[in-house]
């Protein structure tokens, strides 16, 4: 299962996230790179409602879809976990960032690095594994420590 999750992961690259604030529940997507510990990374300007409600409450839940076309299996994830700003210029996640899209160039990189945005790491309390073509509609369940 946790193979497949970070099959997910790699495969994907758009999470939606689900946050509250005093306007109510809000979802956002984020552009996200992840780590082999299933933690995932974003960039997203601190004074977004999303950001805003994070740093209130910094406990969310997300989803990833991998296979969304019609007709064909579903193949996505459903988390909950808590998010920290991390705040740092962190060239590491940068540059995974711009890769994943192809070869960077360097200028995408410093764009990435001087935008003003602040990185956001969320740390999976579990996972949810969707996958119909081997699981039919059960679902797999893998706690993250």
């Amino acid at each position: 299962v946790r193979q497949r999750i970070i099959e997910v992961l790699e495969g994907a690259f758009l999470l939606s996230i689900g946050t509250i604030d005093s306007g109510g529940p809000w979802v956002s997507d984020v552009r996200y790179v992840s780590d082999s510990n299933c933690k995932i990374y974003w960039m997203s300007d601190p004074k977004c409602r999303h950001s805003k409600a994070i740093e209130k409450n910094p406990k969310i839940a997300a989803t990833i879809v991998l296979n969304f076309n019609f007709g064909t299996p579903n193949l996505g994830l459903q988390m909950s976990g808590n998010v920290k700003r991390l705040g740092l210029m962190r060239p590491d996640l940068a540059i995974k960032y711009v890769t994943r899209r192809g070869k960077p160039k360097p200028s995408q990189i410093l764009t990435i690095l001087k935008k003003g945005h602040s990185w956001y790491e969320l740390s999976p309390d579990f996972i949810e594994l969707i996958d119909e073509e081997n699981f039919g509609f059960d679902k797999r369940k893998m706690v993250v420590s």
